[in-house]
């Protein structure tokens, strides 16, 4: 776990911003009839403009600078000639490095006109994520953030997906620790003022379960029902929790 000087987390707070930027724009522009790859354009303009490189092109041989993962699509989307269509919804995650250091967030949107189960999943990931870092307090152990997000989402009727995780995030998009979405209070590393976490729910409708397809990257729940995915970069400190990808 590194924990970062006030000088980093000011420049992650840069990098926040254009990843917040990126994601109210996507509010003016994710309409139907617009492609996932109009969207990554757009975003990847945005990021280049505002002097930051693109966290996700390239990472691993990924082609794209957004996740644009739609209905049963969990994470990793990967953007192309895909019309979105009224009642869809789509999870759009981007990372934005500034300077050095990388601000990772994801939201999802509804397309056009969704269905109440589909708006209500949205925003339950979203409660979810604060209902998470209520507990991302100095003393605390990382795991209370996990195991309030599970709370909340199951409470609800919804499922948690358990392979995938959050993570810490820095000079590096993805470091220690990892932070999952789900577990027993109490257990985990002892979270530290200068700790900076991006804490993501991705939450679905039906079971947890879910599988990769065969481009290696979409991840989908298995049993076809609809997903959704919440993100923040936050940072510890000794008042609480801030989010540093929010306007």
């Amino acid at each position: 776990m590194y924990i970062k000087s006030d000088r980093e987390i000011e420049i992650m707070r840069s990098a926040g911003r254009i990843v917040a930027e990126v994601l109210e724009k996507m509010k003016e522009v994710i309409q139907p009839g617009i492609t996932t790859k109009e969207i990554d354009q757009l975003a990847e303009e945005h990021i280049k403009k505002s002097g930051g490189i693109p966290a996700f092109l390239g990472y691993n041989g990924y082609p794209a600078s957004v996740c644009a993962s739609v209905n049963e699509e969990v994470v990793h989307g990967i953007p192309g000639h895909r019309v979105l269509r009224d009642g869809d919804i789509i999870g759009i995650d981007v990372g934005a490095f500034y300077n050095g250091y990388c601000g990772d967030a994801a939201r999802t949107f509804e397309v056009g006109n969704c269905s109440e189960k589909a708006k209500r999943l949205i925003k339950v990931a979203e409660e979810s994520f604060f209902a998470g870092i209520e507990y991302a307090q100095e003393g605390n152990r990382l795991q209370d953030i996990s195991h309030a997000i599970q709370v909340h989402v199951e409470s609800n009727g919804f499922s948690v997906v358990r392979s995938l995780v959050g993570h810490g995030i820095g000079k590096n998009m993805h470091e220690d620790p990892q932070v999952p979405n789900y577990g027993l209070p109490k257990r985990g590393p002892r979270l530290t003022a200068g700790l900076t976490l991006a804490i993501e729910p991705m939450i679905n409708e039906g079971k947890f379960h879910v599988r990769t397809l065969s481009d290696g990257w979409t991840v989908v729940t298995s049993d076809g029902s609809l997903s959704a995915h919440y993100e923040n970069t936050i940072v510890i400190t000794a008042n609480g929790p801030e989010i540093l990808t929010k306007l």
